[in-house]
C-alpha cells in the first residue's frame, strides 16, 4: 500500500436540479402521489387553496429577519417546539404507514382476480377427493397467463408420482372450465376443445384445424378450399367460425387493470387562438407553514438541533415548491411551441399533422433535447381532437411530389382509408396501394407500404378477400 494524490473530474448535480428533473418526468397522477407523500412527511408543508403568487411569497419569506412579537407569535412561543417536532414527526410516520396499508388493502380487494384464483374456484366445485384436489391445484399452477399448460402430463405424473391417466382425466375436465380451452398444451388442442364444447366437432372448421391449421397463415381462402375439396364460400364460412375462437384462452381477461389516463394539459380554443390549461386540479396546492417563524428567528429559545432540523425541512420544502413551478412552466412552454408548429393539426385535425422532431422544439424553447423527451414521455394532452400522448406530435416525415411533407401517421391513415374503400371480392394488393399513394403524390417505397400495413395489423389482400 502507498499514499498518493490523484486528480479526477466528477460531474455532480445540485439537489435542486435533481428534484426538478424528477418532477418533470412524473405524469400528473404520480406527481399527485409524490406531493401527498411530501405533505405527510414534511411538517413545514401544508395544503392551501391560495393562489400561486401567494405561494411564491411564502417561498421567498426571509427566515433570518427579526419581526415584531405580535399576539400570534406570543402564543407560538408558549409551545414546546422540541416536543412538538418529535411528536409531529412520529404522527406523520404513523399516518403514512396507516395510509399505505389502506391503499394496499383497497388495491388488493378491488383489483381483478388472477387466472389461477379463477380456475381454483371452479376446481373446488368438482366432486374430487383430497388427493385429486391437490393434483388439480398442481396442474393449475403450471398454467401460464395465456391459459396454456407449460409442462407435459408425463412430467407432472413423474413429479407427483401418480399415473398419467389420472392427470389426463383431470385435465380433460379443466379444459372445460371458463375460459374454454384453458390447460391446453398447444394452439390446435385449444381450438379443437373450444369447437367441441360448442358442439361443432363434425364441422368443416374442425377438419381445417385438425388437418391444415398451420397452412392458414400461408395459404389464401381459395387454396384452403381446394385442399379441403369444398366450395369457396363454405371454406370462407369455416374460417369465419375459426376467427371467433380465442388463440390464447385467457388472453386479456386476467391482465392487470389498465391505468387511467389523466391529461397533464388541456388545450381549448379561445376566440381565434388556443389556451393551455395546466390540469392540476387534483394536485394539492402546497405552501410553507408559517408556524416555523418563531423557531428560526434570532433570539428564539429553540435548540440548535431544532433549528437545524427546521432549516433542512424548510430547504426541502423550498426545493419542492420551486420544482413544481419549474415543471408547470416548462410543460406550458413546450406545449406552446408544439401548438405553433402543429397549428394545422389543432385547427383542422389529424390529417394535417406535420413531421416534427424534438430537436426543433428544443431549439425553439432553448432547452436540451433530453428535457423535451422528459416532458413528452408518459404525459398526455387533451385537445379538441382527442387525448394524445405529447410525444404523438413528434414524428418523421414522408416526402410528397409537390415538395411538401406528410407525417408517418397521416400516411398510415391514408392507407387505412384506401383499404376501407376496396372491393371485398377484389381487395387491393400492397402494389396497388403503393400505386394509389403515388397518384396522391406520396413518395413511398413498396416495402414501406407492407411495413405500415403490418403495423396497422391489417391482413394481406388474400386474407381480406370475401365472396358476396
Amino acid at each position: 500500500m502507498k499514499l498518493g494524490l490523484q486528480l479526477r473530474l466528477k460531474q455532480t448535480l445540485a439537489p435542486q436540479l435533481i428534484q426538478s428533473l424528477k418532477m418533470l418526468q412524473m405524469p400528473i397522477l404520480k406527481l399527485e402521489q409524490t406531493l401527498r407523500h411530501e405533505l405527510a412527511t414534511n411538517p413545514l408543508l401544508e395544503e392551501s387553496e391560495e393562489l400561486e403568487d401567494e405561494l411564491e411569497k411564502e417561498v421567498e419569506f426571509d427566515v433570518t429577519k427579526d419581526e415584531t412579537n405580535d399576539s400570534a407569535d406570543k402564543e407560538e412561543e408558549k409551545i414546546d417546539w422540541d416536543d412538538y417536532l418529535r411528536h409531529d414527526d412520529y404522527e406523520y410516520k404513523i399516518k403514512e404507514h396507516k395510509d399505505s396499508r389502506e391503499d394496499t388493502f383497497l388495491a388488493t380487494t378491488s383489483g381483478e382476480k388472477s387466472l389461477y384464483d379463477h380456475l381454483l374456484e371452479q376446481l373446488s366445485l368438482l366432486r374430487l377427493s383430497q388427493d385429486e384436489h391437490e393434483i388439480g391445484e398442481y396442474v393449475l399452477g403450471n398454467v401460464d397467463n395465456n391459459g396454456y399448460l407449460v409442462v407435459s402430463v408425463a412430467e407432472m405424473a413423474e413429479e407427483l408420482d401418480v399415473a398419467e391417466e389420472k392427470i389426463a382425466a383431470l385435465l380433460s375436465q379443466i379444459k372445460k372450465f371458463d375460459p374454454l380451452g384453458v390447460g391446453s398444451r398447444d394452439l390446435r388442442e385449444s381450438l379443437l376443445t373450444q369447437l367441441v364444447e360448442k358442439k361443432m366437432e363434425n364441422t368443416l372448421a374442425h377438419r381445417i384445424i385438425s388437418e391444415h391449421l398451420y397452412d392458414l397463415e400461408k395459404k389464401s381462402i381459395l387454396q384452403i378450399a381446394k385442399l379441403m375439396g369444398v366450395p369457396f364460400d363454405k371454406a370462407q364460412n369455416a374460417l369465419d367460425v375459426i376467427k371467433t375462437l380465442s388463440p390464447t384462452p385467457a388472453y386479456g381477461r386476467f391482465d392487470l387493470p389498465a391505468a387511467s389516463i389523466l391529461p397533464d394539459l388541456i388545450i381549448e380554443r379561445v376566440d381565434d387562438g388556443f389556451a393551455i390549461i395546466h390540469n392540476d386540479r387534483s394536485v394539492p396546492r402546497l405552501r410553507i407553514n408559517p408556524s416555523y417563524r418563531s423557531l428560526v428567528k434570532r433570539g428564539s429559545s429553540s435548540t440548535k438541533d431544532t433549528k437545524k432540523y427546521i432549516s433542512q425541512k424548510l430547504e426541502q420544502a423550498r426545493w419542492l415548491l420551486s420544482a413544481i413551478n419549474q415543471r408547470r412552466q416548462t410543460m406550458v412552454r413546450v406545449m406552446e411551441a408544439i401548438i405553433e408548429e402543429q397549428i394545422d393539426f389543432f385547427e383542422r385535425g389529424i390529417d394535417f399533422l406535420k413531421p416534427l422532431i424534438m430537436e426543433d422544439i428544443a431549439q425553439k424553447v432553448d432547452m436540451n433535447v433530453a428535457t423535451i423527451s422528459r416532458v413528452s414521455n408518459s404525459k398526455y394532452v387533451q385537445t379538441p381532437h382527442g387525448v394524445f400522448e405529447i410525444k404523438f406530435f413528434f414524428n418523421t416525415g414522408i416526402s410528397r411530389s409537390d415538395g411538401g411533407e406528410l407525417s408517418k401517421r397521416s400516411v398510415k391513415q391514408r392507407i387505412e382509408v384506401i383499404i376501407k374503400s376496396e372491393n371485398i371480392e377484389k381487395p387491393f394488393s400492397d402494389q396497388e396501394i403503393f400505386r394509389k399513394l403515388q397518384e396522391d403524390g406520396i413518395k413511398l417505397a413498396r416495402r414501406t407500404v407492407t411495413k405500415y400495413r403490418e403495423e396497422l395489423k391489417i391482413l394481406p389482400a388474400r386474407f381480406r378477400r370475401r365472396s358476396v
